[in-house]
């Protein structure tokens, strides 16, 4: 249990650290946020009701000592919040498993963000999206299969059972890629072209006479090696898009490892 000020003030004093700022008025970035509680709200309820998202916070510190989301926080407390440090394992003091994220890269993307989705597939990366699925699914879905929901509703990232999440910040599909991929320093675990755009699935080598029913004959006679989904049967080969597609993953790439 975190000390508590000797004397106790009238009002609660809040600072956020790093990327958090971005959820704040600007008059209070970079500031401290001091406000008069009622009653002894969890730590998780007083940050969240100041609109940063729980998933997005990675280390609290209540009057010098670091607190999980449970802390009771009383009008005098000093609380400082941080956003991930990727080199330091901060899982003993948030009661989060925040395992590597290159060995659990696994993303749930709400239907709003459908081509970072793609993007996401073309890079190698496991992830599922539901155009129709409602949020109280979405966070269901993090929450069982240990996915990193990515949305850009703030309201979603704060439900309860939501433990690992982002809000993506930009606007086009390219460059929400280049800061998912940095926020989770996933520049070096690419896969490229090794999933289904359509459905997730892994693709696999497919013996070329096994699939000359399913292109076109043009295709056929040019392309010598082809591969099919596992999971939708769909064929894939390297056309006119999937050089577009190179040319999009080899411009991301060094930008997301910079």
């Amino acid at each position: 249990m975190a000390d508590r000020p000797p004397s106790p003030a009238s009002a609660t004093e809040f600072r956020f650290y790093g990327e958090l700022n971005d959820f704040l008025p600007a008059t209070a970035r970079q500031a401290t946020v001091r406000r008069t509680l009622d009653g002894s709200p969890s730590v998780k309820d007083a940050i969240e009701a100041i609109g940063v998202p729980h998933p997005e916070v990675a280390l609290i510190v209540a009057n010098g000592e670091p607190v999980t989301f449970g802390f009771r926080v009383r009008n005098g407390d000093r609380i400082a919040v941080f956003p991930p440090f990727r080199s330091i394992d901060l899982s003993a003091v948030t009661g989060h498993n925040r395992a590597k994220a290159a060995d659990a890269a696994r993303f749930v993307v709400d239907g709003h963000l459908g081509r970072l989705a793609a993007y996401l597939r073309m890079c190698g990366f496991d992830t599922t999206c539901d155009s129709r699925a409602p949020d109280a699914k979405l966070a269901r879905t993090s929450a069982d299969e240990g996915r990193i929901l990515l949305t850009r509703d703030r309201g979603l990232l704060k439900r309860s059972i939501v433990v690992r999440g982002y809000l993506v910040r930009a606007d086009r599909a390219p460059e929400q890629l280049v800061e998912v991929l940095d926020r989770f320093d996933l520049a070096s675990a690419t896969r490229p072209f090794s999933r289904c755009l359509r459905c997730n699935g892994d693709l696999e080598p497919a013996d070329r006479n096994t699939v000359q029913a399913a292109v076109p004959p043009r295709v056929f006679a040019e392309q010598a090696a082809f591969r099919r989904c596992a999971g939708c049967g769909a064929i894939y080969w390297r056309g006119s898009h999937h050089r577009r597609m190179e040319r999009l993953v080899r411009s991301i790439l060094p930008e997301a490892s910079a």
